[in-house]
Formats: C-alpha cells, sequence, structure tokens
C-alpha cells in the first residue's frame, strides 16, 4: 500500500466529530457571509480540481502526459466554468494571475474557469503523487500561499488538490467535506492562516468524488 493511499484510508476513516466542516453552497445564510467577505477582499480561496468521476485514473504519473493523467469529466469541463462565472456574477474580484498546479485537471480547471491568460502554472500546487522528492517543498509553498498576505480589494485564487490540502491544513476538510470543485476560504495571518469555510460555486449533483485510490 502507498503511503498516500495509506493517509487517505485513515482519513476517511476518522470518526464523524474530526469531520466538522462540511462544504457549503453559495445560497446558505454561512455562505453568504462568506461571500460578504470575500467581496472584501484580503483572503485566498485554495480550489480543488472540478469534476472527475468516471475518467480513468492516474497511470504514468508524468507532468505534461495527459493520456496518462485523470482528467476532469465533460461536467467537470462545465463546472469550472460555471465556478467563474458564478465568482464574477457575486462580484469576487481575483488578484492576478490565478495560480494553478501543472497536472491538467488542477490547470484546466483554472483555464475554463479564469481564462488561460489569467492563469500561471507552478509546480508549487503539484498533486502530491506527481512530487517524488519534492513533497516537503510542494507542502511548505501550499503554507507559504495560503498564509502570505493579500491585499484588500482582491483574493488570491489557487487551484490544487484535496491531499496536500489535507495535509497542511487538517483532517476538518477529509473524509468527504472537500469535494471536486470545491474551495477552501482561508484568512492568511501572522504567521500563518485559518480557515474560514468552504464553499461550492457550482456543485455537481451526486459529484465531488471520484472512484481512484
Amino acid at each position: 500500500m502507498t503511503v498516500r493511499r495509506a493517509l487517505l484510508l485513515s482519513l476517511l476513516a476518522l470518526p464523524a466529530a474530526a469531520q466538522r466542516l462540511a462544504p457549503l453552497s453559495d445560497d446558505s445564510a454561512e455562505s453568504r457571509a462568506l461571500v460578504a467577505r470575500l467581496r472584501e477582499g484580503g483572503l485566498v480561496l485554495f480550489f480543488r480540481h472540478a469534476d472527475t468521476a468516471g475518467e480513468p485514473c492516474d497511470r504514468s504519473f508524468r507532468i505534461g502526459d495527459r493520456a496518462g493523467q485523470r482528467n476532469i469529466s465533460p461536467r467537470g469541463r462545465a463546472q469550472a466554468a460555471a465556478i467563474g462565472a458564478r465568482m464574477a456574477a457575486l462580484g469576487i474580484r481575483i488578484a492576478e494571475p490565478v495560480l494553478a498546479g501543472p497536472v491538467f485537471r488542477a490547470r484546466d480547471t483554472a483555464e475554463l474557469a479564469f481564462g488561460a491568460t489569467r492563469v500561471t502554472v507552478t509546480d508549487s500546487l503539484l498533486a502530491d503523487d506527481y512530487s517524488a522528492g519534492r513533497l516537503d517543498w510542494v507542502l511548505a509553498e501550499h503554507r507559504r500561499l495560503f498564509g502570505e498576505r493579500v491585499a484588500p480589494g482582491a483574493n488570491r485564487v489557487l487551484v490544487g488538490h484535496r491531499t496536500p490540502a489535507i495535509m497542511v491544513v487538517g483532517d476538518t476538510i477529509a473524509g468527504r467535506a472537500f469535494p471536486e470543485g470545491a474551495a477552501l476560504v482561508l484568512a492568511p495571518r501572522d504567521p500563518g492562516f485559518g480557515l474560514l469555510g468552504i464553499l461550492e460555486f457550482a456543485p455537481v449533483p451526486e459529484g465531488g468524488f471520484h472512484g481512484c485510490g
């Protein structure tokens, strides 16, 4: 069993009390408060890539090998576009560039949601199982991007993968708390960051989780 699979199985087995956060659609009272806070700017939105249900699992684990990667599904492509449209409709401003990991499901999500010209691809947001011997650096980069101050009026937008986020944020976002296409809302602090909640701007019915190990 790989280290990653062992980690995921242990997180999925956590008691319900440990999984105390649930994703919010943007029309609940709690999410309306988060959206209002996002309109002020100065926060970080870390998106998990869009829906991949039904797509082949990763096989090559090589950057640039689209055929060997798990890609977003057709409804994931629609979900990504809907995320960008919904954020614009809600008046949530984005600090450019949007940063995305180089695995295609993260990169495609960012480019479909926000436009390719606004996206910069960075290894800082690599998936854990693509990071080889650089996992410690990748996690340090997640912590840096989660905690660096953002100027008021806009928000830092990152698009990446669930497992590195769980490793950095903790078990409150484990299990089924952080679906594909959802976003962690993070407040940079000195030092570190705080998790304000999880938002779904464009939830996919019966979606959010793939069947890959």
